[in-house]
């Protein structure tokens, strides 16, 4: 029998990101980023005059940030801990959305906090690559794991057999975020996600 396989995102599941990238708004563009709000779009604002960030300028933001700042995100706690007991009977796959040209980028900052499997990067819907990689894998169960409620609904379309569950790692963020409807469970620490998940690997076993 094929082994299982993991499918998790990396910012805001392995390594924390809104609170660095918000310092660095506040640090180098005066910017404030109001974590409650649900997505970026309206939660930059100038500190000069108070006015919104426009869209188009958010993701050249982004951009900055993961080209330079990378350096000050974090590790979730208990995230390499899980990984490392899930690595002993599964294969593990970090489904992440940046571009290619951030690939060994991410590639070397998880290697640093002892996470060493394949980063895949991806732009847009997490459904179907995630079903690309069932095709590859043919695993015997698998799981996905992000922190965005959109991504969980492109997956439950394209590859729906796969289990899911939503975790926000960012307590600031979570708090304010409601689980997502297309996901199978809603856990936000990895300590106890890890039991979750290999229930669901044992019970295909």
């Amino acid at each position: 029998m094929k082994r299982p396989l993991l499918i998790t995102d990396c910012d805001e599941v392995l390594l924390h990101m809104v609170t660095p990238f918000g310092q660095w708004l506040d640090e180098a563009h005066d910017i404030a980023f109001e974590m409650e709000h649900r997505d970026f779009a309206g939660a930059l604002t100038r500190r000069a005059d108070r006015s919104a960030v426009e869209p188009e300028h958010i993701w050249p933001l982004l951009d900055a940030f993961f080209t330079t700042e990378m350096h000050r995100q974090t590790l979730v706690p208990h995230a390499a801990r899980a990984l490392a007991t899930i690595a002993e009977l599964a294969d593990i796959v970090v489904l992440t959305n940046l571009t290619d040209d951030f690939h060994a980028g991410r590639v070397a900052q998880l290697e640093a906090v002892g996470i060493r499997h394949r980063v895949q990067c991806n732009q847009g819907g997490k459904g179907r690559p995630v079903a690309a990689l069932l095709e590859q894998y043919q695993p015997s169960a698998a799981v996905f794991v992000d922190d965005l409620a959109d991504h969980h609904a492109s997956v439950a379309r394209h590859a729906p057999d796969v289990w899911r569950l939503h975790m926000v790692a960012e307590p600031k963020v979570a708090e304010h975020r409601p689980p997502a409807p297309e996901a199978h469970a809603r856990i936000d620490d990895w300590a106890d996600a890890l039991p979750w998940i290999i229930a669901r690997f044992a019970e295909a076993a």
